[in-house]
C-alpha cells in the first residue's frame, strides 16, 4: 500500500462511522478515546439488526431452521477470531463478555487448581488492573508468589531484570503486549522464548495489540491470549480468549450450566470438550456475530495498513505534544510504540484538561486508566491519555494541539491570577 493510499485510509473509512458524524458543543467530534473503546462502523451495527430480524433462536441447540441459522453464524464469527489471530482450531478459540472474564477464566481454571505455595507468577509495573488482581487472589488463596518486572529508563518493559527473574520456580508469565498507558510495544517474542525455557505459561494480555496489528499466537507461541471485542470495532459484552487446545482440554469448567455438559446426574456431570466446556449458558450470540463482522472490517482494511498509518498518525502527534512548554511524555518515542500517548502538563490536572477540550468536541481519556501502581511507580497521580485508530486525521490532530495549546495559555493565566483568555 502506497504513502498515499495509507495517508487515505481515514478518508475511505470515515464515513463507515455514523457516531463520528455529529457536533459536541457545537463542535465537530474529534474522538481520540480509542484505547478504552473504538467506534463501530456501520457494517457491523447492521450484523446486529441483520441477526435479530433472519436468525434470532438460541445456538447448539435446536434442529428447527432458525436455530441452524443462528449457530452457523455464531460458530462462523469463531472461525473469523481464530483467523484473525491466526489459531490453529476454532476450538482454540473461547468466546468470553471481555478480556477481563477471559483473564480469570485462566486465573480461576488454571491458576486455582495448578498453582502451589512458593510457585511464582512474573507480573510487570504496567499491567492493567485486569491483569493484576486476578493474580493477587489467585496468590492470596494459592501461596504463591508474586514477582514484579520494572521499567526501563525509557519507560519500557526491561528485559534484562525479567531475565533476573526466571527460575525453576516461575509457573506463569501474565503481561499485556501492548501498554495502554505508556504505549510501549513489549517484547512477547522473547519474554516467552524465555519463559518456555524454564517451563513457565505465557498469558498475553493483547487488547492493545489485536486491534491495531496482526498477531499470530502460532509465531509467538503464547499459551494463552485474549482480546476484547469493544476495542476492536465491535460490540460490549464479547471479548476471547486463545489457549493452547492441550491446555485448555486440562482446565476444569469455570462455570456450570447449560451447554458445556454431555450429560447431567444427580450427583455428577460429564463436561463436552472445548470451546464449549468454558461457554456455560445461552451466549452473547448477538455479540458474537458482530464481533465476527468487525473482524471481516478489519481484515478487509487489512491490520499492516491500519498498523502503519497509526505509526504515521503517533509520530505526528508525539512531536507536536512535545513542542508544548512543561509537557511530560510517558513511554518511548516512535518508533518504539503504539498509536497512543499519555501525558502530564506541569500543573494542570488531567481532568480540567480533558474538560476544556470536551468544551471543543474533543474526546479524550484522563485518570490512571486502570494501571494505578504503574502512575505510582512513575510518581504521577493521573494522567491525560490520547489514543488513535485508523479514522483519525492529522487535521484532527492539528485541532487537538491547538486547543491544548488554548487550554495552557487559559490554566496558565488563572494560576498567574491573570483574566481568562477562553
Amino acid at each position: 500500500m502506497t504513502v498515499t493510499t495509507l495517508r487515505n485510509l481515514a478518508a475511505i473509512t470515515r464515513g463507515d462511522f455514523p457516531l463520528l458524524d455529529q457536533e459536541i458543543h457545537g463542535h465537530p467530534l474529534i474522538y481520540f478515546d480509542n484505547a478504552a473503546t473504538s467506534q463501530k462502523p456501520r457494517q457491523v451495527l447492521q450484523s446486529l439488526q441483520g441477526y435479530y430480524e433472519y436468525a434470532n433462536a438460541n445456538v447448539h441447540r435446536g434442529v428447527h431452521t432458525l436455530s441452524n441459522r443462528a449457530t452457523e453464524a455464531y460458530e462462523t464469527a469463531r472461525n473469523k477470531c481464530a483467523e484473525l489471530i491466526h489459531a490453529p482450531q476454532d476450538e482454540c478459540l473461547i468466546f468470553t463478555r471481555n478480556a477481563s472474564e477471559a483473564i480469570n477464566l485462566v486465573a480461576y481454571s488454571w491458576g486455582m487448581t495448578q498453582l502451589q505455595p512458593g510457585d511464582e507468577i512474573i507480573l510487570t509495573v504496567m499491567e492493567h488492573h485486569s491483569n493484576l488482581v486476578p493474580w493477587q487472589w489467585v496468590a492470596q488463596r494459592t501461596g504463591a508468589i508474586l514477582k514484579f518486572v520494572p521499567l526501563t529508563t525509557q519507560e519500557t518493559f526491561d528485559l534484562q531484570h525479567y531475565q533476573s527473574l526466571l527460575s525453576n520456580r516461575t509457573k506463569l508469565v501474565a503481561c499485556s503486549y501492548v501498554s495502554n498507558t505508556l504505549g510501549c510495544v513489549n517484547p512477547v517474542a522473547e519474554i516467552i522464548q524465555s519463559a518456555h525455557h524454564w517451563g513457565a505459561k505465557v498469558l498475553l494480555d493483547a487488547c492493545q495489540a489485536v486491534p491495531h496489528m496482526v498477531v499470530d499466537v502460532q509465531v509467538l507461541d503464547c499459551d494463552w491470549l485474549m482480546a476484547s471485542g469493544h476495542k476492536m470495532c465491535g460490540p460490549t459484552g464479547a471479548g476471547f480468549l486463545y489457549g493452547k487446545p492441550e491446555l485448555l482440554r486440562q482446565m476444569p469448567p469455570f462455570l456450570g450450566g447449560g451447554e458445556m455438559i454431555v450429560d447431567v446426574f444427580l450427583d455428577h456431570s460429564t463436561y463436552a470438550d472445548i470451546p464449549h466446556k468454558f461457554e456455560a449458558g445461552t451466549p452473547a450470540i448477538a455479540e458474537a456475530i458482530m464481533l465476527g463482522a468487525a473482524v471481516d472490517y478489519l481484515q478487509n482494511i487489512s491490520l499492516d495498513a491500519i498498523h502503519e498509518y497509526e505509526q504515521e498518525l503517533v509520530a505526528d502527534l508525539w512531536q507536536k505534544l512535545k513542542a508544548i512548554p512543561g509537557i511530560r511524555l510517558l513511554g518511548p518515542p516512535p518508533p518504539e510504540r503504539a498509536g497512543l500517548v499519555a501525558f502530564t502538563l506541569a500543573d494542570i490536572h488531567p481532568h480540567d484538561l480533558a474538560t476544556i477540550l470536551d468544551q471543543a468536541g474533543i474526546a479524550i481519556r484522563a485518570g490512571h486508566h486502570c494501571t494505578q501502581p504503574l502512575h505510582r511507580y512513575l510518581q504521577v497521580q493521573s494522567t491525560a491519555r490520547a489514543s488513535l485508530y485508523f479514522y483519525n486525521t492529522v487535521a484532527e490532530i492539528d485541532r487537538f494541539i491547538a486547543v491544548l495549546n488554548e487550554a495552557v495559555e487559559f490554566f496558565h493565566g488563572v494560576l498567574r491570577d491573570e483574566p481568562p483568555s477562553l
